[in-house]
């Protein structure tokens, strides 16, 4: 398989790398912890400028916590920043008071993790930062705070004014875009149209050039088992809503096959025949790239104005405040967030 590049050339001046806005999250789960973690690590400046999107306050609290020797450094706007190894630069709204609870849904993280969210939109908007990274909200805490979103992605999709995006998913040796992603199983095949199969597609074929796949190799899932085995299962989902679009994938010269059979077409990817998948809806992706590697996985927003990158786990609420976090997905997500962002100088 293909890989996408993970770093880019060092030997540029530090002032043309990426701001890569890093919001916190929900602050009463891992959010804080792991972002501490990683701007820990000397590898994370040497090919970005990390800019922190959330409370000084519990950044303080937290590295105290789990005994991270780092000054956390309140700034106004990204070009305050001073981005060395050893000061974690902080656009600080200052909304969480010290002594906040960890491991609870509370609706005042909801309404900070909203708040993180809004102020890095409008800063990668506004040319000050150029991608987005996301430490892990609760969409439980976001509705508690009256903000109705099913996540991250579809907040975005809100925030930029953008009709409509697609969830990527990227662990070793997979990636996955998804037709349909935060709706029940009845609801995703009634709302699958060879319209969407074809933009989700073209959506991801143009993010991997854009990333330096010149002709991406991409396999579609079927719905059903076996791909509806010629109508034996299912209700022609495959022939109605699958099979039309990759015909017109096909007319453009694009490398597709599908509708394949999700079970065999998961294999043959890690295995190196597809550079990505095509899942028709969320546990179809979700369930595989998780048992490639949650620790390492990336959740990319495709679609948006702006470039947006996220860990693939939640806030961890069972372990918040213990220390025992791993930053491993948010490394990840930088990595991949740098390779999005558009070039500076």
């Amino acid at each position: 398989m293909t890989q996408t590049p993970t770093a880019r050339p060092e030997a540029r001046p530090a002032e043309t790398w990426p701001v890569i806005a890093i919001t916190m999250g929900d602050a009463s789960g891992i959010g804080p912890e792991i972002i501490l973690k990683a701007l820990a690590r000397p590898e994370v400046y040497a090919i970005c400028r990390p800019l922190v999107v959330g409370d000084a306050g519990r950044l303080r609290e937290v590295a105290g916590l789990i005994g991270a020797s780092l000054t956390v450094r309140a700034v106004e706007e990204p070009a305050d920043g001073g981005f060395a190894c050893g000061t974690v630069d902080v656009v600080d709204l200052g909304l969480i008071p010290p002594g906040h609870p960890f491991g609870k849904v509370l609706p005042l993280s909801g309404e900070a993790a909203f708040r993180y969210i809004e102020r890095a939109t409008r800063l990668v908007e506004a040319g000050e930062a150029d991608a987005i990274c996301t430490a892990p909200l609760s969409k439980e805490a976001l509705h508690a705070a009256g903000h109705k979103y099913p996540g991250h992605t579809e907040l975005l999709a809100t925030l930029t004014n953008t009709p409509e995006v697609s969830m990527m998913l990227v662990a070793p040796k997979l990636r996955v875009i998804h037709v349909t992603t935060h709706i029940g199983l009845v609801d995703a095949i009634r709302k699958i149209e060879p319209g969407l199969v074809f933009r989700v597609i073209e959506r991801g074929r143009a993010t991997l050039v854009k990333a330096g796949i010149a002709d991406p190799r991409i396999g579609v899932c079927g719905i059903n088992p076996h791909a509806g085995e010629n109508g034996l299962f299912g209700h022609g989902e495959e022939e109605e809503k699958i099979i039309p679009a990759v015909a017109k994938c096909r007319e453009q010269g694009w490398a597709v096959e599908g509708p394949l059979p999700a079970d065999t077409l998961f294999f043959r990817a890690t295995r190196g025949d597809f550079d990505l998948v095509v899942a028709m809806y969320h546990d179809q992706g979700h369930g595989p790239v998780k048992v490639m590697g949650l620790e390492a996985g990336v959740n990319i927003t495709i679609g948006l104005p702006v470039v947006r990158t996220s860990v693939d786990h939640g806030t961890a609420f069972d372990i918040a405040g213990k220390g025992i976090a791993d930053d491993g997905s948010l490394l990840e997500a930088l990595k991949q967030a740098v390779e999005l962002a558009p070039r500076r100088g």
